[in-house]
């Protein structure tokens, strides 16, 4: 009898302790899952057609919200931004302008100007369909923390062309990654411009 308690409490002190380690192991899992989503990656579900023929509704991003602390964004990446009219709603749109730029939209074309080419290029967009024209006649002229955005479907977007600029601070992150649906599963990398 006094060998049975002798193990059965063995038996006890083992098994709290290995519950105690299970506990230890969901804080520190749960603290890394929370730390990866709010200061690393954030999934984004994408809603509209307003990124077609690239992107399309329903499909399931990861966005990169660490590349931007380190450097700044360029031309032709796709970002989430908050809406500069309603910061509780999330955007998807292509920068297009960076910092200290001109963006003229004239006659379906996009033409930038900066210092390197103060007489303006108009840009090449090689991931839209070639007889795609962007609608709108508008010049803007980008302040010091200003970027230009717009979508890749042009005659169905809500972008730059009607809000105005993204201020940086605005800018939650990058996409990365397209994770859903499995078919169309595809690491994202800034498209080349003609200039």
């Amino acid at each position: 009898m006094e060998n049975f308690k002798t193990n059965l409490g063995l038996y006890a002190s083992a098994a709290g302790l290995f519950v105690l380690e299970l506990i230890k192991l969901a804080v520190v899992a749960g603290a890394t899952i929370l730390f990866v989503r709010y200061f690393l990656f954030k999934p984004f579900y994408v809603k509209g057609a307003s990124m077609e023929p690239n992107f399309h509704e329903h499909e399931y991003l990861i966005i990169d919200e660490v590349t931007y602390r380190f450097k700044e964004p360029e031309r032709g990446q796709v970002i989430v931004f908050k809406y500069p009219q309603n910061p509780k709603e999330y955007f998807l749109k292509r920068i297009i302008g960076i910092p200290g730029e001109t963006v003229k939209i004239s006659e379906g074309k996009v033409t930038v100007y900066n210092k390197e080419h103060p007489e303006g290029v108009v840009i090449d967009e090689a991931y839209l369909p070639p007889e795609l024209k962007t609608v709108g006649e508008r010049v803007t002229v980008l302040g010091d923390s200003q970027y230009f955005v717009l979508g890749d479907n042009r005659f169905n977007s809500h972008d730059s062309r009607g809000f105005g600029p993204v201020d940086k601070n605005l800018i939650v992150g990058r996409t990365w990654f397209r994770g859903w649906p499995p078919s169309k599963m595809q690491l994202f990398s800034t498209p080349a411009f003609n200039f």
